[in-house]
């Protein structure tokens, strides 16, 4: 068992008393005695791939048919259960050669640690400019327009545009259960500790991350009028437990249907020209990139 998973144990225990032990046995056994085969998303056809961070499979189910732009073709297994494995199993095992064709617009600050940035035709940290420390969280419009301002300005074969919601905190909702970005990996987010504990009713963070779904997803539409792309896939990187199996947000190694089945969507994407993307303070200016910008500023 690792000191992480005993860590928290030990702190949910002296929060939530003896019950939570539960939900140390279930994140033990789904860890350690339970397995998912999972389904690689780059032996997929697309050309734009958008992840939405921490969207079950069932979330994206329930409102997806008041978008009339997508197509649901069911779920996939994914490769993590949380960001930085799915990070780690997606782009990890590809070759040289894959990746230098691929661009990569991310919200995410794991692509720090867990992305080989040599390794693709552009990385660009839209969160290392873009992060509100407000919402706790990086918006979705930046996000939207460095994927645009990539599709019109770069030539790669496929962009991966990761968009931080419907992962918590809720945007439109502007709960503050976010972190700030120095604390971003280090400390659970609120709205778990709370329905872990009883204060906080599951029916009202379901509603919640629903509303957080339809804010990004609103974005996305605004992505495939200005993008130009045959075949664009809408999936995410992992999900969230809201309860089941005593289990609460998402923690790495777990296997299960709420953590690992993700939305596997399809729409077309053709550029209309109807928006135009701002420009942000460090946004990228040459075919270096955001990450040339910030080596050049010291960062890394």
């Amino acid at each position: 068992m690792s000191r992480g998973l005993v860590r928290e144990g030990v702190r949910a225990l002296r929060h939530g008393g003896p019950a939570v032990a539960l939900e140390l046995l279930s994140r033990t056994y789904y860890t350690y005695g339970k397995r998912t085969d999972t389904d690689d998303v780059f032996a997929r056809d697309w050309d734009a791939l958008v992840v939405l961070d921490a969207c079950r499979a069932d979330l994206m189910a329930a409102v997806v048919d008041d978008y009339d732009w997508l197509t649901h073709e069911g779920s996939v297994q994914s490769a993590g259960a949380t960001s930085s494995e799915w990070l780690t199993e997606t782009f990890g095992p590809l070759p040289a050669e894959t990746l230098a064709d691929v661009g990569y617009v991310t919200g995410n600050p794991y692509s720090d640690e867990y992305v080989e940035h040599e390794s693709f035709a552009f990385v660009d940290e839209v969160w290392e400019y873009g992060w509100d420390d407000d919402l706790g969280t990086v918006p979705a419009r930046p996000i939207t327009d460095r994927a645009i301002a990539a599709s019109r300005e770069r030539d790669v074969e496929r962009l991966v545009v990761h968009y931080m919601q419907p992962h918590f905190p809720c945007v439109p909702a502007g709960d503050g259960d976010g972190i700030a970005l120095e604390r971003f990996g280090k400390e659970s987010l609120s709205v778990w500790e709370e329905l872990r504990f009883g204060w906080r009713d599951p029916e009202d963070v379901w509603a919640d991350y629903l509303e957080n779904l339809r804010y990004v997803l609103d974005e996305v539409r605004l992505l495939v009028e200005n993008i130009d792309a045959e075949r664009v896939a809408v999936t995410a990187d992992h999900g969230n437990a809201l309860g089941e199996r005593h289990l609460y947000g998402h923690v790495g190694g777990v296997s299960t249907p709420e953590l690992r089945e993700v939305p596997w969507c399809i729409a077309e994407a053709s550029d209309t020209g109807s928006h135009e993307p701002a420009n942000y303070e460090n946004e990228a200016v040459s075919d270096g990139g955001v990450v040339s910008r910030l080596e050049a500023l010291g960062y890394r």
